[in-house]
């Protein structure tokens, strides 16, 4: 295979192995205009333009915590905000050392013919919006592929169109200077075993890389957000040591080592569930050729929005709290996390949200 040997080619090398430097990790803040609303109606702050500046300042100004992250996920509005002060928000990125992302999909729509599985949109138009968010200083970019687990799903075609389209947004993202995340995310609901996830786990990985290969994508200038391989959200939980048995046997046995770093999705887990995985995989002794991370929305944010609970007075709180869940983060990917991070409100309940809509 000869993969893309563009312009960009030694600065998307370059970005994604900074993105997953050891004991650093990726804030998702890409949350939809819908879907930051859901967060917001939890704490009785009405979904307004300047309710989700303020939210999303309060994460990207918290001190210190930017020292634990190498990149943050924007929703287009973001990218173009700034703080109170009037300084942009990818201007407070990039002097704390963290490269802006953005997400560039633009959500599922079913399969005709399947029994409710999805194919994401977003296709159209994308080449000229990396472009754009190129200039507005972004330097990576997340698509969302969504599949389920039931009795006869993924279907094939499930996997085969998620994993194409993957591949499509991956090259015109580096084709137009952006480390494409390559997120093929297998829901938890369901009531299936860890064995159960681990099979379709394996199965959707390979299929994206043999799709990243087909379309000539440097694997090098690429990132991957999978889900953990758990037991489904109706089944018993396992030990973290478990999980990351599973998990990272599905990688090697799928993921080429050219890949710098998998930055893990939460996918519902509660913020300390998610950093107790990542923690046993990091400390797990076998061969892992790449940085195992993280890029957590959920199980960043949910007990910093419980502190701060749309109170100006409530800022320092909040923000000690995400100071918390991001150097118990940073911990993980190095095996050193000890557990019991200050636990704050919220951080260990379960955030699972049934057919999760971002």
């Amino acid at each position: 295979m000869t993969a893309y040997v563009g312009k960009y080619a030694d600065e998307l090398i370059a970005n994604a192995a900074y993105i997953g430097t050891p004991g650093k990790g990726i804030l998702a803040a890409d949350e939809s205009t819908g879907t930051i609303g859901k967060r917001l109606a939890s704490i009785n702050v009405e979904n307004v333009e300047s309710s989700r500046r303020a939210l999303r300042e309060l994460l990207f100004t918290a001190p210190g915590a930017l020292k634990c992250l190498s990149g943050i996920i924007l929703f287009e509005e973001t990218l173009y905000q700034k703080t109170a002060a009037g300084k942009p928000f990818v201007d407070v990125m990039k002097e704390a050392g963290v490269l802006p992302g953005i997400k560039v999909d633009k959500g599922t729509v079913e399969l005709a013919g399947t029994n409710g599985e999805t194919t994401t949109q977003g296709l159209d138009g994308l080449a000229a919006r990396c472009q754009k968010y190129y200039e507005a200083g972004a330097r990576f970019a997340k698509w969302r592929s969504v599949l389920k687990i039931g009795q006869n799903e993924p279907s094939q075609l499930a996997i085969n169109e998620n994993a194409n389209g993957l591949a499509r947004y991956a090259i015109i993202c580096q084709e137009n200077g952006l480390v494409p995340i390559v997120e093929p995310e297998i829901l938890v609901d369901g009531s299936h075993d860890i064995h159960k996830c681990a099979d379709v786990t394996e199965r959707v990985i390979a299929a994206c890389y043999k799709a990243l290969n087909d379309h000539h994508v440097l694997l090098e200038g690429t990132l991957l957000k999978p889900n953990m391989v758990t037991p489904g959200s109706d089944s018993p939980k396992v030990a973290p040591e478990v999980v990351a048995e599973y998990t990272v046997r599905a990688l090697q046995r799928t993921m080429p080592a050219a890949v710098p770093a998998v930055v893990f999705l939460s996918g519902g887990q509660s913020e300390e569930e998610a950093t107790r995985n990542l923690n046993a995989m990091n400390k797990l002794k076998t061969k892992k050729p790449w940085t195992l991370s993280f890029s957590f929305g959920r199980a960043l944010q949910q007990s910093t929005l419980k502190a701060w609970a749309g109170k100006e007075e409530n800022i320092g709180k909040a923000q000690a709290a995400l100071l918390a869940r991001c150097k118990a983060n940073s911990e993980a990917t190095l095996g050193t996390y000890q557990g019991g991070a200050s636990l704050s409100e919220g951080a260990a309940e379960s955030l699972h949200v049934k057919d999760y809509k971002y």
